[in-house]
């Protein structure tokens, strides 16, 4: 990631995202564009009220010449003008307020000229100081950070310098007022100065928190789709693949083989959709009782016996794929437990409440170590536990010397 000093005088980040973060890319800068647009509104209204302030002295001023106060009043008014539009709009902010902070010092460089012998007159503030500070916050909207502090100095120094040319003889009397103005010109510009770093650096800061958050969310997004896949992918290499080459393989009778060369069509099929069928089926909801009815298909179709059913008195229905991730579940364990334990004592209980659904296949076979199954064998781990762990579902394995008992749980989100 490198970063630079924006015109605004705040560090403008421009990250080479990896393509995980790729999505965060929009929004990079949302927070600094609206902090410029805040402070833009807020200096030009501010920036309004002292110029109009600073305008209804000068029509009554007497500290300048006729002429110099005409040609002072257009030169300095007409651009803050434009710059107060240009704030309070959004368009050309930055442009417009640095047109004012370059023309500001050059009418306070004409000043003494404007208002040469006319030293009686100007005893008083003159109108041009309630505009010191607007040509600052015009510095602070338009210039670089180093910039902003410059003429946070320098325009309330010229001033100083300009003010006391002007009062000539009466310099050394006016030395104090005029000093005390300058220190408040600065103190003012200074504020406004870190004001304006303060929530420049805030926004940054927000909008690096932002892409870093969006970033790990797509990265997030993206892993969990591959892990998606990943289990999807393994259930259907377990659950038809392996199963048609195995079926192939002990095909003997004619009628075998026209089986095996069905389920190896089924098995290319799903292959070939397994991207689109990552999540096991539609979402379109399945009441129990529909949902029942064809987990008992499935299992009877496995070699399993029918299924005993306890479901609650009030309807409700499961979530399309849910109702696949259970059956299918279900149903590669009956197709173990007749597989390795010859379907002794199997039995499919399905029990459902109100906001939970549990499916138990248990037999009464030997029972086996789930420690000792091997890494290849994607019976419990792909086509069982990971499918479960895919709708958001779990799935327990006990077994032993009475037994092996495989439940499955849902529970519906509160």
């Amino acid at each position: 990631m490198t970063s630079e000093i924006a015109p605004s005088g705040s560090v403008a980040l421009r990250p080479v995202l990896p393509l995980g973060e790729a999505a965060a890319a929009g929004s990079e800068r949302f927070s600094q564009a609206r902090i410029e647009r805040i402070l833009g509104v807020v200096c030009g209204f501010g920036c309004s009220v002292l110029g109009a302030q600073a305008f209804f002295n000068a029509l009554s001023s007497t500290q300048e010449a006729p002429l110099w106060r005409v040609g002072l009043v257009i030169l300095i008014f007409v651009p803050l003008i434009v710059m107060v539009v240009a704030s309070s709009s959004g368009l050309a902010t930055r442009a417009c307020a640095g047109v004012f902070a370059l023309v500001f010092p050059l009418a306070l460089l004409a000043w003494p000229v404007a208002t040469a012998g006319r030293v009686a007159a100007g005893t008083s503030e003159p109108w041009i100081w309630y505009l010191l500070n607007v040509a600052t916050v015009a510095a602070v909207l338009a210039f670089p950070l180093a910039w902003q502090i410059v003429w946070a100095l320098l325009i309330p120094v010229l001033y100083g310098v300009v003010r006391l040319v002007q009062l000539q003889d009466a310099a050394v009397s006016g030395f104090m007022p005029t000093l005390l103005d300058v220190v408040f010109a600065i103190i003012l510009a200074l504020v406004f100065l870190v004001l304006g770093w303060m929530l420049r650096t805030m926004a940054v800061g927000m909008d690096t928190a932002r892409r870093e958050a969006v970033g790990s969310y797509a990265a997030a997004a993206a892993a969990d789709a591959a892990e998606r896949e990943r289990v999807a992918v393994a259930a259907l290499m377990h659950d038809s693949v392996l199963a048609a080459l195995i079926a192939a393989e002990r095909a003997h009778t004619p009628r075998e083989r026209s089986l095996a060369v069905s389920m190896a069509r089924e098995a290319l099929t799903r292959l070939a959709n397994v991207d689109q069928d990552a999540g096991e089926g539609s979402d379109a909801p399945v009441l129990l009782a529909a949902f029942v009815a064809d987990l008992e298909a499935a299992t009877v179709e496995a070699g399993g016996p029918h299924v005993v059913g306890e479901l609650p008195h009030e309807e409700w229905a499961l979530p399309g794929r849910v109702a696949r991730a259970l059956i299918l579940a279900a149903t590669q364990a009956v197709a173990n437990a007749v597989e390795h334990a010859g379907g002794a004592d199997l039995a499919v209980q399905v029990v459902a409440s109100p906001h939970r659904i549990e499916i138990v296949v248990s037999d009464g076979g030997p029972g086996f170590d789930p420690e000792a199954v091997p890494d290849d064998r994607l019976g419990i781990r792909g086509s069982i536990s990971a499918r479960m762990a895919a709708v958001a579902g779990s799935a327990r394995l006990a077994s032993g010397p009475e037994g092996t008992q495989v439940t499955l749980t849902w529970e519906r989100p509160s």
